[in-house]
C-alpha cells in the first residue's frame, strides 16, 4: 500500500487515485492542479476539456516567468496562462480512475468534489544536447507525481435555531448591578 501525501478527513467518503514517474512537466501539471483544486467533479471536467479545445485558459501564478499573457486569464483576475494539453489529459485520466474507485465504493459520483490534488517532482531523465565547440549540455526533463483524492460533499448540518446565550465575566456582571441599582 502506497503512503499518499493527503489523508482525507473520511476515509469512507472518499476516493484516491496516483500516478508516480508521470513524464508530464511539473510545473504545467502544479497549475492545472491548482486550477482545479475544490472543484465540483463534473464543473472539473468540462474546465478541463474547455482548455483542450482553448475555451478557457489554465492561470499560471507561480511558475509563470516567461509565461505570455492571455485575455481569457482576466476570467480568475490574473494576466498570464496557458493551455497545457498533456498535462490536462494526465490530470483527467486521474480523475476518472479516481471516480471509478468511488463508483466502485459506492459513493455518490455527482456529490463528488476534487478535495486534494497534489504534484510532486520526479527524479529528473537526464539526456545530453550537443553544443558548440564540442560541448555537451544537460538535457533533462521534469516528469511528476500526481496523486488526486475526491470527496463526497457532507450534507450541511442546520444552524441552532436557540437564543445564543451571553455569557459575561465578573467585572461586566459587577458593572450591570450597579447599573440596576442606581
Amino acid at each position: 500500500m502506497v503512503r499518499y501525501a493527503a489523508t482525507p478527513a473520511n476515509p469512507a467518503k472518499a476516493s484516491k487515485s496516483r500516478g508516480s514517474y508521470l513524464r508530464v512537466h511539473f510545473k504545467n501539471t502544479h497549475e492545472v492542479a491548482a486550477a482545479i483544486q475544490g472543484m465540483q467533479l463534473s464543473k472539473a471536467y468540462a474546465y478541463l476539456n474547455n482548455v483542450t479545445e482553448h475555451k478557457q485558459i489554465i492561470p499560471f501564478r507561480r511558475f509563470n516567468g516567461g509565461i505570455g499573457r492571455a485575455s481569457q486569464a482576466k476570467e480568475f483576475g490574473t494576466t498570464q496562462g496557458r493551455w497545457p494539453v498533456k498535462s490536462v489529459k494526465f490530470v483527467t485520466d486521474l480523475l476518472k480512475n479516481a471516480e471509478s474507485n468511488a463508483e466502485a465504493k459506492g459513493l455518490s459520483v455527482e456529490d463528488l468534489f476534487i478535495s486534494s490534488v497534489i504534484v510532486n517532482q520526479a527524479p529528473k531523465h537526464r539526456r545530453r544536447t550537443y553544443r558548440a565547440h564540442g560541448r555537451i549540455n544537460p538535457f533533462m526533463s521534469s516528469p511528476s507525481h500526481i496523486e488526486v483524492i475526491l470527496t463526497e460533499k457532507a450534507e450541511a448540518v442546520p444552524r441552532a435555531t436557540d437564543k445564543k446565550v451571553v455569557k459575561l465575566n465578573a467585572r461586566q456582571l459587577a458593572r450591570n448591578a450597579r447599573l440596576n441599582r442606581a
